[in-house]
């Protein structure tokens, strides 16, 4: 029962719960510090991020070795493949599905959040994209130059990275998580936005749990392994992600329940694919909108987008997907050109799409994170069918009841010397 009440998936739920509590009957002096302490959460959490990336990725890509550069693109072709999928998957039920619904659409009535009483910025040391580009290059780089002095630098620097992951990020996400949730219900939109779309948020939802057992499908079935076996992992991830709202933000609980899942998954690919797909696979996020679009589409116009337009449309958003933040509202805010230039939207269409995305954001964004999990086992599959080997280096995420305790290119008798003396 203690490990229970101990363990993160209860501690995040716990969050969630008493975050809606404290927010349906806060004042606005309470809101005042709620919004001031989520803001400074959010501002020291996201700071982290590209320290993470570069911190996770860069020192993967040297272990690879000469197999880098086939490794990246077939992840960045998996990503992409996941995403355009999704779409058409999304596309074909908004066909199916759409002419049937009857949705209300007035979403007014919202309490405006007090503002933030104290504006500690903490700028990070570079943006998301910036630091997954630095990234990638470095380790390409040290790879082509064999720059093996840099390579053991970006070790020693992974190993830093997780001091701050297990001992400043992990601890901090409950309170940001209750912080957020205390925030949407004090302004209403748990009470009061959600039941306007509640139906299509209820399909969407639905959705994301299909494409996910689909492409957790292909990857068990491509590694030869049982896909329950990295899924059932990923239960703190989820739902992380659905109080951060940003993939990029749960990246470190997302580590933790992928270090889980080794074996079926290899180390190498967790340290590599986990960061990577974060902030390039948002097969959520691309399902989400485009049944939102159509359905929007539907609403306003009359009518939804003819096929044609819809397929020109997914292929792009599979694009910009990748190239879109880890963050809340990163996909639909990079894909704004898209929607008015392809589909034709107009300032209230557009509008629309933006808030009935906001309802379910933290949805898309599990999805996307609980995806990761199978690319990394394709990945994983992949590099065994190739014979590429394992690093005997690697990185391994303790539990907190391990007293968060790292362990960084461990052989197996130090590793088994270690446990013993404990």
């Amino acid at each position: 029962m203690k490990k229970v009440l101990t363990s993160l998936p209860f501690i995040l739920l716990v969050s969630v719960i008493v975050g809606i509590l404290i927010g349906l009957v806060a004042n606005e002096t309470v809101m005042n510090v709620v919004v001031t302490v989520k803001y400074i959460l959010g501002q020291l959490i996201t700071f982290c991020v590209p320290l993470i990336i570069i911190g996770f990725i860069a020192p993967s890509i040297t272990k690879l070795g000469k197999n880098v550069s086939r490794i990246l693109g077939v992840a960045v072709l998996l990503a992409y493949l996941s995403s355009i999928g999704a779409a058409f998957f999304s596309m074909f039920s908004g066909y199916a599905l759409i002419p049937n619904l009857s949705i209300a659409t007035s979403v007014d009535g919202l309490k405006e959040l007090p503002e933030v009483v104290f504006q500690l910025d903490i700028p990070q040391i570079m943006p998301v994209m910036s630091a997954l580009v630095l990234a990638v290059l470095l380790g390409l780089a040290c790879v082509w130059a064999k720059a093996e002095g840099i390579a053991h630098l970006l070790d020693e620097f992974q190993r830093i990275v997780l001091s701050i992951v297990t001992r400043v990020v992990i601890p901090l996400l409950p309170f940001f998580i209750a912080t957020t949730f205390c925030a949407l219900a004090y302004e209403g939109t748990i009470t009061k936005q959600l039941p306007v779309f509640l139906v299509v948020v209820v399909i969407v939802i639905v959705g994301h749990y299909l494409w996910l057992a689909v492409i957790y499908g292909i990857a068990g079935a491509y590694a030869g392994k049982n896909p329950l076996q990295v899924l059932k992992h990923y239960g703190p991830a989820y739902l992380t992600a659905v109080g951060t709202m940003s993939s990029a933000a749960t990246l470190a609980v997302a580590l933790q329940c992928a270090n889980k899942a080794v074996p079926p998954l290899r180390r190498d690919m967790v340290s590599f694919g986990i960061p990577l797909f974060a902030n390039i696979h948002l097969c959520g996020s691309v399902l989400t909108e485009v049944f939102f679009v159509m359905t929007i589409s539907q609403m306003l116009y009359g009518s939804m987008p003819d096929l044609g337009t819809m397929i020109l449309f997914c292929l792009l958003l599979g694009v910009f997907a990748i190239g879109a933040p880890g963050v809340p509202g990163g996909t639909v805010m990079a894909s704004l050109g898209l929607i008015t230039g392809v589909l034709g939207f107009d300032a209230t269409g557009t509008a629309l799409v933006l808030t009935i995305f906001a309802l379910q954001d933290s949805f898309g964004t599990a999805c996307n994170v609980t995806g990761d999990g199978a690319l990394s086992l394709f990945m994983s599959g992949y590099v065994r069918k190739k014979g590429i080997e394992e690093s005997d280096e690697h990185v391994e995420l303790f539990n907190a009841s391990d007293e968060t305790k790292l362990g960084i290119g461990y052989d197996q008798s130090e590793k088994a010397a270690e446990i013993g003396a404990r």
